[in-house]
């Protein structure tokens, strides 16, 4: 008989299609174990009418997985990265970062349309989206949306918004990147850190051998670098703090987006160094774009 292998996901269709790429790339390698999807809905998709800020950040994406893999009931837990706490749970480490999708955002419209209106109405809770959004379209409007993709283009088409912004690695993962009306690149407005990437979780102790192809080195650095940047800056749902990093041969650069909880000031900025030195760069731009900010 096969030894199973239970990988944790959340419920929503996205959830499980990524989830569904790690398990085919373990399954391709190891063919002589039984791999089964367990799904389960999270306490943030649960409760969709306040922001993340509101009921208690990005955790509240991960408890039940985190849960599960204590308990027991799974053996690894798959993430978008970007919805993970800064901060990994003791016992729980990311065992491997998957190959990077496309991480930039982009702009899906109403109806299809290509243009917006003049003050055009775009649904988005992340604060990060609506300061970058509001210098590339001034007098665009704001409206409350969270929720899965398909929740989300629902609202958009029934609730008088123009727009919404997406991720595009979520609609390409989908085969929905049709919909794109603009992709916005990452100097326009910086992605979420880690954005694109899937992390796979699990108990301390799992064997390396079980994860060997799905760990992506370039994207293991990417991440050491962007979520180096945002845990210098203790940044999280509370206030926008974003990071995204290219590998160009040996060296990265690295773009931040810097957020002044004071007056509510903002800026970007970008450093290069080795990829080598990913997580130290991430900490050394955080602290050049904190002397700035004043702070």
């Amino acid at each position: 008989m096969k030894t199973t292998i239970r990988i944790g996901s959340r419920d929503s269709r996205l959830a499980v299609a990524q989830t569904e790429i790690i398990r085919d790339m373990i399954q391709r390698r190891h063919p002589e174990f039984s791999i089964e999807i367990v799904t389960m809905k999270t306490t943030g998709d649960r409760i969709l009418g306040k922001s993340l800020e509101a009921i208690g950040g990005k955790g509240l994406f991960v408890k039940e997985l985190d849960m599960a893999l204590r308990d027991g009931r799974i053996d690894l837990a798959v993430h978008s990265l970007k919805d993970m706490p800064m901060e990994q749970p003791e016992g729980l480490p990311i065992l491997a970062y998957g190959k990077r999708e496309d991480p930039r955002d982009v702009l899906v419209c109403r109806g299809g349309v290509a243009e917006l209106p003049e003050s055009p109405l775009v649904g988005t809770s992340s604060r990060r989206r609506m300061l970058q959004l509001e210098t590339l379209y001034p007098g665009v409007r704001f409206q409350g949306i969270r929720g899965n993709v398909q929740t989300r283009l629902k609202k958009l088409a029934e609730e008088g918004m123009d727009a919404t912004i997406l991720a595009a690695a979520g609609l390409n993962r989908l085969g929905m990147q049709q919909l794109a009306a603009r992709y916005f690149s990452v100097e326009e407005m910086v992605p979420a850190a880690g954005q694109g990437i899937l992390a796979v979780q699990g108990r301390s102790g799992t064997s390396k051998e079980l994860l060997l192809g799905v760990d992506d080195p370039e994207s293991r650095a990417c991440a050491a670098a962007e979520r180096g940047f945002v845990r210098e800056l203790d940044g999280g749902c509370t206030f926008p703090v974003a990071a995204h990093a290219v590998i160009k041969g040996s060296s990265m650069i690295l773009y931040g987006l810097y957020y002044r909880e004071e007056d509510g000031g903002w800026f970007r900025d970008q450093m290069a160094d080795e990829t080598r030195k990913a997580g130290e760069l991430g900490r050394r731009l955080a602290c050049r774009m904190r002397e700035k900010g004043g702070v």
